[in-house]
């Protein structure tokens, strides 16, 4: 079943949210998180493989991988909050009018596996299988800019496609 788009907000919301953009509090937070996520893994994967002092006792640990890796998990939470607050409206409104949903349903699914491999690492990875959590988020979290930027601009030419019509 099809909802009328009008019907999805308060007539007082319409008029204030164009289409499914975000508010700008929340794509400015999005945008920063992702770029704070981004940055402080690719720091942490520098100062991991390629930082490491020798000492007379072998490879040490780099002083920037604790705190890169405590900044890249503050900025995760971060990520889990915002994405709950689009559960209200952004991805409500989405489903209920069918657009941009192999964009968004994807989007949902890499935060998920980024989620559940950065839980996984954490918590699960023993020293056997944490190469392969590692490889796997790592990898997941450095596409992240490119399949947020496919999503911003698919649903922004599904706008276009529908006011052409």
């Amino acid at each position: 079943m099809r909802i009328p788009k009008q019907l999805l907000h308060h007539p007082s919301q319409l008029a204030t949210t164009p289409g499914f953009r975000l508010p700008r509090w929340q794509r400015r937070a999005w945008y920063g998180v992702v770029a704070l996520l981004v940055a402080t893994g690719l720091a942490w994967l520098a100062a991991h493989y390629f930082l490491r002092p020798v000492s007379e006792f072998g490879a040490v640990i780099h002083p920037l991988e604790p705190w890169s890796m405590k900044l890249h998990g503050a900025a995760a939470m971060v990520s889990l909050w915002l994405a709950g607050s689009l559960l209200h409206v952004h991805i409500r409104r989405a489903l209920a009018v069918g657009r941009n949903l192999l964009a968004g349903w994807l989007m949902i699914a890499w935060l998920g596996a980024l989620a559940l491999t950065g839980y996984g690492l954490y918590y699960v990875a023993g020293e056997d299988s944490r190469p392969w959590w590692s490889g796997v988020h790592w990898v997941l979290g450095l596409l992240l800019p490119l399949l947020l930027l496919l999503h911003v601009v698919t649903g922004r030419r599904s706008v276009r496609r529908r006011h052409a019509a």
